[in-house]
């Protein structure tokens, strides 16, 4: 049972939350600077979660293909594709085949916002939400097609790679809708490329949620960059 104080503590806890929550077009926003919708408020679970979360921030594009979708989707989706006749690689000519496509991507990507990310043999297209979708959106944005014609083109002509789309959210809203949200756009994209002429059999689509910040929730401009879509393009092995 509870003593006095901690009863006491307990209770200048919850009226400094709610006293610290102001609105925001409809949201609520706590003193972590996390945003809810009205009548629900962030527990202590919540924000420890929030802090942590915070911890990795700047460490989450370039994360390994595989990490989000699961390793295993991965090696199955490779299998197939080169049981299919798609063809996979080997040796120095993985190495070989993604320097090519990180070079043509480099150069088609120039001007475009899109900022290309290498970790050993997987690449990675970072597209910021300047390019790809608004606040609470998954509707790409009318300048997302030119850019998105460009990584069309040159994944149609690098065939042998899976490619990973992972859709990513700011903090605002719960877990839970947030999550939605991601592999909404993922999906978006996912259908921009197939409709491109890109293999959809190549295509992983998964969506992380706001677990995976690369500037702090805290700000405006911080928000606007963890709203975005990942694209990793991963060799095909023999």
């Amino acid at each position: 049972m509870k003593n006095p104080t901690q009863t006491l503590l307990t209770t200048a806890v919850l009226v400094a939350l709610l006293a610290g929550c102001q609105s925001t077009g409809g949201y609520q926003r706590s003193n972590s600077g996390a945003y809810y919708p009205p009548n629900q408020q962030e527990t202590e679970e919540q924000r420890m979660s929030r802090t942590q979360k915070g911890a990795l921030i700047g460490a989450a594009v370039g994360v390994v293909a595989g990490l989000l979708s699961g390793s295993d989707a991965t090696e199955r989706r490779q299998r197939a594709l080169v049981g299919a006749g798609v063809g996979g690689l080997t040796g120095g000519a993985i190495g070989r085949y993604q320097d090519n496509q990180e070079r043509d991507l480099r150069a088609r990507m120039q001007g475009t916002g899109v900022n290309v990310v290498r970790q050993g043999d997987n690449i990675t297209l970072d597209m910021p939400e300047a390019i790809t979708f608004g606040f609470d959106s998954a509707v790409l944005r009318s300048n997302a097609n030119a850019a998105l014609d460009r990584v069309a083109d040159t994944l149609v002509q690098y065939d042998q790679t899976i490619i990973e789309v992972a859709g990513h959210t700011d903090s605002v809203g719960t877990d839970a809708y947030n999550q939605r949200l991601s592999e909404q756009r993922a999906t978006a994209v996912g259908n921009f490329l197939g409709s491109r002429g890109v293999n959809r059999e190549r295509l992983i689509l998964t969506g992380a949620g706001e677990q995976y910040p690369v500037a702090s929730n805290d700000t405006d401009a911080g928000r606007a960059k963890n709203r975005r879509v990942e694209i990793t393009l991963v060799p095909l092995r023999n």
